[in-house]
């Protein structure tokens, strides 16, 4: 049997392992393992996952995960959620679905000191369902929009997929977090107007809240005076070149914990918890990187990402369009793998693909988080829709699923946008050295 037989049989497996609800690090890390040994040796497979663990977790580039993970856990239980949407509900919530438009504005600006796309969904979801509940809000656009909204936490920076991806391709982190900044205020808009259209088309989905003073508006800013100091401090650091994005997030959590005291909104036992999150979700990532790392390792000797880039390099078709069959792959896959999976799954058959056609690899990097940003609140495995069912468990599955659509739609015209004005994403890192 040839290389590519085995690993087109591999691949096979795994998706059986994954159907079968093995968790997808040990699903990757079994046929990676056992490929690599049926085509080399048994030996040389068990010195590659020897190696492959040790340098993962030892590995300098990946300490920015916990750090980044424990800062969002810090500005969770230290009230800096609340706070923001409480600004963005006094400046958005007296327009039609103002308080849906408001949780779309606090997850943005939560989703730059979190990094998690159902973090950020799970936070938002219990701040911001009871005042929509309170307000009557229709819960298909509540939940919808807090699904929707959680998402962000994926591509405006710090991000998580980010990270692994830059990781993975040998870019640069802090040029992929710059390349974010625009497509996440972008998003953020569109998803906004995708509210304000529905509700005037049907005001019962959003009615309006009470109107507030302007006193009320400027004083609920000093709410949000923390988190704009952390962005500014964490991006303008990596963007001027004064940190290294790991220091950046050292620094980020450091002052989200330095916050959070002089607030005093936190204790020894709510510290603890943080801590206990930040260990149980790095760990979780950190397996999964371990897992997409043999895999890779295995992938790499049938030679199937060779193959398939020069098979697709050869199809005589414009780059665009097999830029477009990429693009609708991750499109449909996204509905059945979770959005690190996929990618760690992945970018090692798609890169060389893209390289090869001479895309830029920063602008790929957003144009693929942004189309699994589709998965998340795509069903079946749309995570963020069950993060927010579980949360709001008096509203059935479906109806959430409803309420993702319109959203979804926005993620496409947004992903269109993205790919015919590729500037949009490039302006900022190419004014970093």
């Amino acid at each position: 049997m040839s290389p590519v037989q085995i690993g087109i049989l591999g691949c096979l497996l795994m998706l059986i392992l994954l159907a079968c609800s093995m968790p997808v690090a040990f699903a990757m890390a079994v046929v990676g393992f056992i490929g690599f040994a049926l085509i080399v040796s048994p030996d040389a497979a068990l010195s590659m996952i020897t190696i492959d663990l040790y340098e993962t977790f030892s590995s300098y580039s990946l300490t920015v995960i916990p750090l980044f993970v424990f800062m969002g856990q810090i500005a969770f239980h230290a009230g800096i959620s609340r706070r923001l949407f409480n600004a963005a509900y006094h400046w958005l919530g007296a327009l039609p679905g103002g308080l849906a438009m408001a949780t779309i504005g606090a997850c943005s600006a939560f989703g730059a000191i979190c990094g998690s796309g159902p973090a950020t969904a799970a936070t938002m979801a219990s701040v911001a369902l009871p005042e929509m509940k309170r307000y009557k809000y229709n819960m298909e656009l509540g939940c919808g929009a807090v699904a929707a909204g959680g998402s962000l936490g994926m591509l405006i920076p710090p991000s998580v997929v980010f990270i692994v991806y830059a990781i993975m391709t040998e870019q640069s982190i802090g040029k992929l977090f710059i390349a974010g900044i625009v497509p996440g205020i972008l998003i953020s808009l569109i998803f906004c107007l995708t509210i304000f259209i529905n509700c005037k088309r049907n005001p019962h989905l959003g009615p309006a809240a009470p109107a507030t003073s302007w006193r009320a508006k400027f004083i609920s800013l000093t709410g949000i005076g923390e988190t704009i100091s952390l962005f500014i401090l964490v991006m303008g650091g990596m963007f001027l070149g004064f940190f290294t994005p790991t220091e950046a997030a050292a620094i980020g959590a450091g002052g989200c914990l330095f916050i959070a005291l002089i607030k005093k909104q936190i204790s020894w036992k709510v510290l603890n918890q943080s801590l206990k999150e930040t260990i149980r979700t790095s760990c979780m990532v950190m397996f999964i990187v371990t897992g997409a790392v043999i895999f890779g390792h295995f992938l790499a000797v049938t030679r199937i990402p060779f193959e398939l880039a020069t098979w697709l390099a050869g199809l005589p078709l414009p780059s665009w369009l097999i830029m477009a069959m990429i693009i609708l792959f991750y499109l449909t896959a996204g509905c059945f793998l979770d959005a690190l999976a996929l990618i760690l799954l992945t970018i090692p058959i798609f890169y060389p693909v893209v390289v090869g056609l001479d895309y830029n690899p920063i602008w790929f990097g957003v144009i693929i988080v942004v189309v699994t940003q589709m998965g998340v609140i795509s069903p079946p495995v749309g995570v963020n829709v069950y993060v927010v069912s579980g949360i709001a468990r008096d509203v059935p599955l479906q109806t959430i699923f409803k309420g993702a659509i319109p959203f979804l739609i926005a993620l496409i015209v947004s992903a269109v946008i993205l790919v015919a004005f590729p500037q949009l994403s490039l302006f900022l890192p190419n004014l970093v050295r």
